[in-house]
């Protein structure tokens, strides 16, 4: 029997698989199953391509290589991780740019209080292949490098502070970072089929100007320990292979945290895992060898809704953005057609929590320059 069938039976005629792995959560167990969306099913495309609830509705803000809005900015090609940051009464989302040597970065748009576009501009210039990234409590987003030995480039959103390099986070094919304020570390995602899972712990909270302490993961039975990395800027030795027995996760994504719990997914093998700082445990949230007729396929970016929802975008799959709920149940929240040369990216919210901004990274033409990134709004759920 088939090693996806065997465990999609086991999952169905059991409702777990342990695979070595704690099965605990905040309230039901691990890992999310195949149901029906909160918002229920997704209706015709509208006139972007892009099936959505009902009430729900959408609207393309930039397109690679045209002007924002009335700004004259031209927005970056092939769109990649973002964030959503607070400004006064309005708020600022950042994209980066996947492009290649020196052609990466990234930059922003600034919307008023009503969602009108208000100035568009870089922020970050000349770097490499600017995939995902994180923002900070402290209001600075970090972008990060993925290729080899990459960086990650410390970022204001307003674009007045130039953008910093921040070695002391090791050079590694950097995915993704999530900050987590209630333990004072940084989690980061390496997208290699053997890569690491990292912390940063900055030897300053708040200024990463100052260092601090690079560390992997070493997993035993699902409790995680972390070792120091001996030399981050991995001179002679890539970062992964410097600590004996480090955990191995297959093509490290999106980061996102949330109540002592960082969510990360692995392409490789279309995982959502949930590591607990406060147990030191780590779990799979989702695996599509795990459920029926799974939904989430391509495994990518992820954030979450303040309700506690999750929200992970497909590189590849059915082109979707898909939703885990926090009684564990994956659904499509929404569908991307006739884009499938494409994958769906820089999911975030803004700070009100009522506009879902992402990109489709080559669009229609399945180009770099084809980028589109769109913004959804509609009655995003505030309660369970």
């Amino acid at each position: 029997m088939e090693r996806r069938n065997f465990l999609r039976a086991a999952v169905v005629g059991t409702g777990t698989v342990a695979l070595g792995f704690t099965m605990t959560r905040e309230s039901i167990a691990y890992p999310a199953k195949t149901g029906p969306s909160p918002y229920g099913a997704l209706q015709a495309a509208n006139s972007h391509g892009i099936m959505l609830p009902s009430g729900f509705t959408s609207r393309i803000i930039a397109r690679s290589g045209q002007a924002v809005g009335s700004t004259g900015f031209t927005w970056h090609g092939a769109p990649d991780g973002g964030a959503c940051f607070a400004n006064g009464t309005g708020w600022i989302y950042v994209s980066n740019a996947e492009l290649g040597t020196g052609a990466g970065g990234a930059s922003a748009i600034r919307f008023s209080s009503t969602g009108a576009i208000t100035s568009a501009y870089r922020i970050l210039g000349g770097t490499t292949r600017n995939c995902a990234g994180g923002a900070t409590p402290w209001n600075t987003w970090l972008s990060c490098e993925e290729t080899d030995r990459g960086y990650v480039y410390e970022c204001d959103p307003l674009g007045t502070a130039a953008a910093t390099r921040r070695p002391a986070m090791g050079r590694f094919k950097h995915e993704a970072a999530a900050a987590n304020p209630d333990h004072r570390v940084i989690y980061l995602t390496e997208d290699e089929t053997d890569g690491g899972f990292y912390r940063f712990v900055p030897a300053v909270w708040g200024d990463l100007s100052r260092g601090g302490t690079l560390q992997i993961a070493k997993v035993s039975s699902g409790n995680v320990t972390w070792a120091n990395v001996p030399d981050p800027s991995a001179a002679s030795t890539r970062t992964r292979y410097q600590v004996s027995g480090s955990a191995v996760f297959n093509g490290g994504e999106g980061a996102y945290y949330r109540n002592n719990t960082c969510f990360f997914t692995t392409k490789g093998d279309n995982r959502v895992w949930a590591y607990n700082e406060a147990t030191k445990t780590i779990a799979i949230a989702y695996d599509d060898n795990l459920t029926s007729s799974p939904p989430l396929t391509g495994v990518d970016n992820i954030t979450g809704a303040s309700v506690g929802d999750l929200y992970v975008a497909e590189d590849g799959g059915n082109m979707e953005i898909c939703i885990i709920t926090p009684n564990d149940i994956v659904a499509p929240f929404l569908r991307v057609t006739n884009q499938s040369s494409s994958e769906l990216c820089g999911v975030a919210f803004n700070p009100a929590g009522n506009r879902l901004y992402f990109s489709s990274q080559r669009g229609t033409t399945g180009s770099t320059s084809g980028g589109i990134t769109y913004e959804v709004t509609g009655p995003f759920r505030t309660s369970l």
